[in-house]
């Protein structure tokens, strides 16, 4: 039985409430004292024995209660701290000042096989001297690889300090390195989910979202191509969304950005020692941290000879080798890659490997440009303009209706990218609340004046021909049927109608 003592603090009064308990014989488990409160567990207590117990303590100078309680509050925390232990996933040990370890979670003894409390760091991990490494960085270590059994993991290292700001160990938690990759694809992950990130309604973009639907359950590598600033990410991550993948994780790594050797680091990771400077203990690249999630190389067409064949032979076995390391890994890991280059024509030059092409060219999506998807402009620049207000903490505002035509009129060589920016610009300009032409700064006339003068034209009337014709082709897409476009012109719907038919003009449904 337990009880709970409160009493009015003074000397002497705990030793005179045991001595009560000792002249009964009443063995005690425990005591705890948390003044005014004193605990007992007396194993031994009998109901019979309490009534008797309780008017003796009640007699004593300062006692004010005696209650029975379930549990004393040091096993309560105890318990709790198992629970809290048990229900981590991620293996956690506590270690003392020397390294020795002082208790473990269900997950830490479930990989090592026993209950390594009492043993030293040094026995418990396949890495020498790493009780001394953590002894010299007091227990606060970066996220540092080791391994255990032969699995690699990701070790990370807090300092426990006691009274006097004494360091008295550390707590270690260890990861496999695509729970790291989920952290990161978490972090990393600003966009909206599955096919939401993908706005419009034209035909085209359509046609992508019903391919990208198709494509996203088969679990193969995936192509994607397009002009740049198409929003080629956002379809991968689309595949990601709605694949079996999607609870894992989704990096990605932009080949153009990178020197060959930064790339093959970021990619495949490296041993420890590698090269000067390298991280003690090597590190993982995005492959193994991407385990049984997926990989999105974005502009693969500028990836070396040499990376080409390692990336190659990755895709043939699901295995490779870490910078400097001998030893084999193996990942579970979709790859999606992009690019805006036109791999076939770097195929006939000898510049991509036409195996790697042929392995990576399994599935394909073919994403729009933005001149093709003329009724997603302005659907596209208002979600811009919402996100921009946001982000620059400005009060809503709107696009002026003389806007629209400049938006619909511009070729937008730099594709949605491009349409993002220019909006941007004009949110963080414009000081009222509604946009004008002005603060766009599209020089859609411009684009016009070049495109006439890069043709050769033979007389006003052909002039006249090729601007009417241009114009009719951008606005169709953006009004797609004549009496819209009639309206919207200022015309009949006929005279709409022999134009379309005149210049081979056909909508996009």
């Amino acid at each position: 039985m337990r009880i709970h003592v409160t009493f009015t603090d003074r000397v002497g009064i705990t030793q005179e409430v045991l001595a009560l308990l000792g002249a009964r014989n009443l063995n005690l488990d425990a005591v705890e004292m948390v003044p005014p409160n004193v605990y007992i567990d007396a194993p031994e207590l009998r109901q019979e024995v309490l009534h008797e117990l309780h008017g003796a303590l009640l007699r004593v100078r300062g006692v004010l209660s005696v209650q029975i309680v379930d549990m004393l509050p040091g096993q309560r925390r105890s318990l709790h701290l198992d629970a809290l232990l048990a229900a981590m996933s991620d293996p956690v040990l506590a270690v003392d000042a020397e390294a020795r370890v002082l208790l473990a979670n269900p997950s830490l003894i479930e990989l090592c096989g026993r209950q390594p409390a009492g043993e030293s760091l040094s026995s418990l991990f396949d890495e020498p001297g790493l009780a001394e490494h953590l002894r010299e960085k007091g227990f606060r270590l970066p996220m540092h690889e080791v391994s255990l059994g032969g699995q690699p993991l990701l070790l990370d290292a807090t300092p426990i300090r006691g009274g006097g700001d004494a360091l008295d160990g550390g707590l270690l938690t260890l990861y496999p390195p695509s729970r790291i990759g989920e952290r990161l694809s978490v972090l990393h992950h600003d966009h909206a989910e599955g096919l939401q990130g993908l706005i419009g309604r034209s035909a085209p973009l359509t046609q992508l979202k019903a391919r990208v639907r198709k494509v996203a359950g088969l679990d193969a590598p995936v192509l994607i191509q397009g002009e740049t600033g198409t929003g080629k990410e956002l379809v991968a991550r689309a595949c990601h969304a709605l694949s079996s993948r999607r609870e894992e994780p989704f990096l990605a790594l932009n080949c153009a950005a990178l020197p060959e050797s930064l790339a093959e680091s970021e990619l495949f990771g490296y041993a420890s020692g590698a090269f000067t400077g390298a991280q003690r203990g090597g590190k993982p690249g995005l492959l193994e941290l991407a385990d049984r999630g997926t990989v999105f190389l974005d502009e693969v067409g500028e990836m070396s000879p040499y990376l080409q064949a390692k990336l190659l032979r990755f895709l043939n076995d699901g295995c490779f080798r870490r910078i400097g390391g001998d030893r084999e890994t193996r990942v579970n890991v979709r790859v999606l890659c992009a690019t805006h280059r036109n791999l076939t024509k770097m195929v006939g030059e000898g510049s991509f490997r036409e195996d790697l092409y042929y392995r990576l060219n399994v599935l394909n999506l073919q994403v729009p440009p933005l001149r093709e998807r003329g009724q997603d402009i302005l659907l596209l620049a208002e979600h811009f303009l919402r996100q921009a207000c946001t982000q620059i903490q400005r009060p809503p505002c709107r696009l002026a209706p003389a806007t629209h035509p400049l938006l619909l009129g511009n070729r937008w060589a730099g594709n949605v990218r491009q349409l993002q920016n220019k909006i941007f610009r004009a949110a963080a300009i414009c000081e009222g609340d509604v946009i004008e032409v002005g603060d766009l700064e599209v020089a859609g006339t411009e684009l016009d004046t070049r495109q006439a003068e890069d043709e050769e034209v033979t007389s006003l009337e052909e002039a006249v021909q090729q601007f009417e014709k241009s114009l009719l082709q951008r606005l169709y897409a953006a009004y797609p049927s004549t009496r819209q476009l009639a309206a919207r012109l200022r015309t009949s719907h006929t005279a709409i109608g022999q134009r379309l038919r005149k210049y081979g003009i056909r909508s996009e449904h």
